[in-house]
C-alpha cells in the first residue's frame, strides 16, 4: 500500500498518508471530544485533548509498524514504506523473511511494542496529576495500545495473529504457501464472523461501535481473501510446468541457408515468428538473433550462413520442459527476455514461452476467462496487466527454499 501522501521518513522508510486517514482522523477526535465535555477543563480543551488522542493513536499504531519495519531490517530485508489509513496501519516488506522462525519474529514485534507502550504509558500516567488532560488522554492511549495489542494476536490474516499462525503452520508443514492459504482462511472466518455480529448488535443497539465492527470484518475479509488468491497463483506457478505454457510459435530454418536468402524467405514476410532456430543434419545448431544478422555487411550476406550467426543453444538463456513455471517467470524477468526458449530432456527445442503464453497458461490453470485481445497486447508489450504481479508472486514461492525471500505486507488494525 503506498498510496497518499509522503510525509517524511523513518530509518530511511518512506512514511505515507492515506486519504482515509483524514476521516478516521476527524473521526476519533470528534468522539473523544465529544466525551469528555463533562470535565471542565476550559473552553475548547476537551476539544485539543480530542485531535492530541487522534495524533498519539496514529502515533501508536506508527510504532507498531516500525516494530515490524525494523525487525525486518534486521534480518536483512528492505521495507518500502508504511502507510496510515482508514483501519491503521501497513507495512509494506520487500520480502518473506527466509525461515518460520524469522516471520515470526517480524510478525510478533507489532504487538510487543503496542503492549511496551501500554506499560510506559501507565508508568508515566503515575505521575501525572489525576483529571488534568494529559492524564486521561495518555490513560485513554495506554489501553487503547493493550487492545491494540490483543486485537491484532487474533489468528488470522490479514493480522500479525494470522502471521503469527502462518509461521506456526509453515513451521509444522515446511510450506509457506498452506502457511498463508490456512492462515488467510481463518482470518475470512473470523471477518464474516465480525460483519455477522456488528451488524446484528448494530440493527439491536444503533451503536456506531458496533458498525465499526463490521467495517473492520468486512476489511479483515477483503484482505483474507487477497492472501487466498496469492496462495492460489502460487501454488499453480509451482504445479504448472514450463511445457505446458510452451508454444510452437518458432520457425527451424536451414543452418547451411545463406543471410540472403534467410532475409528474403522470412525476414521480409509480411508475417513471420520471433523466433528462429537454424539446424542441420538433423541437429539444432543455434538461435538466430536479428541483431547478430543485422551487424553482418549486407555485402557479406551471399557468403555468410545461418550457421555462422547461430548462437548455440548452451549460450542462450533457456529453461527446461519440468521447470515450475515460477522459475520462467523469473528469467524472464530478471534476464529482461520478451520471450524464453524451453529445452527437452535431450537438449533439443521444445518450444518458446512469453508472459502471454504465461498468462494463458495460468487462467486455464485457474478458470479464469482472458480475452484474446488481452494475450495478444501482453505478448506485444511484453508485459503483464498491473493488477496481475506474478514475478512478485513468483519471487515470493523461493521462501519456500532458503535462498529467496518474497514481498510481503504486515497489516494491522487500530
Amino acid at each position: 500500500m503506498k498510496s497518499g501522501w509522503r510525509i517524511g521518513s523513518l530509518f530511511g522508510i518512506p512514511l505515507f498518508l492515506d486519504p482515509s486517514w483524514f476521516v478516521i482522523l476527524l473521526l476519533v477526535t470528534f468522539v473523544y471530544g465529544s466525551s469528555w465535555q463533562g470535565e471542565n477543563w476550559g473552553d475548547g480543551a476537551e476539544w485539543i485533548a480530542g485531535f492530541a488522542m487522534a495524533l498519539l493513536l496514529f502515533g501508536s499504531v506508527l510504532l507498531h509498524e516500525l516494530g515490524h519495519s525494523l525487525v525486518a531490517l534486521s534480518q536483512g530485508i528492505s521495507v518500502n514504506s508504511i502507510t496510515l489509513f482508514l483501519f491503521g496501519g501497513i507495512a509494506s516488506i520487500d520480502k518473506e523473511s527466509k525461515t518460520p522462525e524469522q516471520a515470526f519474529q517480524v510478525a510478533i514485534a507489532g504487538p510487543a511494542v503496542s503492549l511496551s507502550l501500554f506499560l510506559l504509558l501507565l508508568a508515566v500516567n503515575q505521575v501525572l496529576p489525576t483529571g488534568e488532560p494529559a492524564q486521561v488522554v495518555l490513560e485513554r492511549l495506554a489501553w487503547i495500545n493493550l487492545v491494540l495489542a490483543i486485537f491484532n494476536m487474533i489468528p488470522g490474516l490479514p493480522l500479525d495473529g494470522g502471521q503469527v499462525l502462518k509461521a506456526a503452520i509453515w513451521k509444522a508443514t515446511g510450506s509457506r504457501i498452506q502457511g498463508v492459504r490456512w492462515s488467510a482462511r481463518v482470518g475470512q472466518a473470523l471477518g464474516w464472523s465480525a460483519i455477522a455480529l456488528g451488524l446484528v448488535l448494530y440493527i439491536t443497539e444503533f451503536s456506531f461501535a458496533f458498525l465499526w465492527i463490521a467495517l473492520l470484518g468486512w476489511f479483515g475479509v477483503r484482505n483474507a481473501a487477497a492472501y487466498g488468491r496469492i496462495a492460489d497463483l502460487q501454488e499453480t506457478l509451482l504445479s504448472l510446468k514450463a511445457s505446458e505454457a510452451m508454444t510452437r510459435e518458432f520457425r527451424v530454418v536451414d543452418a547451411k541457408s545463406s543471410l540472403r536468402d534467410f532475409a528474403d524467405n522470412y525476414v521480409l514476410a509480411e508475417t513471420h515468428p520471433e523466433s528462429y532456430f537454424a539446424a542441420s543434419d538433423g541437429r539444432y545448431r543455434g538461435l538466430i538473433i536479428m541483431e547478430d544478422l543485422r551487424q553482418v555487411e549486407r555485402s557479406q550476406w551471399d557468403s555468410t550462413t545461418l550457421h555462422d550467426i547461430a548462437q548455440p543453444l548452451s549460450n542462450i538463456d533457456s529453461v527446461e520442459e519440468s521447470d515450475p513455471l515460477s522459475v520462467v517467470i523469473l528469467k524472464l524477468e530478471d534476464e529482461n527476455l520478451r520471450r524464453i526458449t524451453v529445452l527437452s530432456p535431450a537438449g533439443a527445442v521444445s518450444g518458446v514461452v512469453d508472459r502471454g503464453d504465461i498468462i494463458r497458461a495460468v487462467a486455464k490453470k485457474l478458470n479464469i476467462p482472458f480475452a484474446g485481445g488481452l494475450i495478444r497486447r501482453i505478448k506485444e508489450d511484453g508485459a503483464y496487466p498491473p493488477e496481475l504481479q506474478l514475478p512478485a508472486i513468483a519471487r515470493s514461492i523461493q521462501a519456500d527454499t532458503p535462498s529467496s525471500p518474497s514481498p510481503q505486507s504486515v497489516s494491522d488494525a487500530a
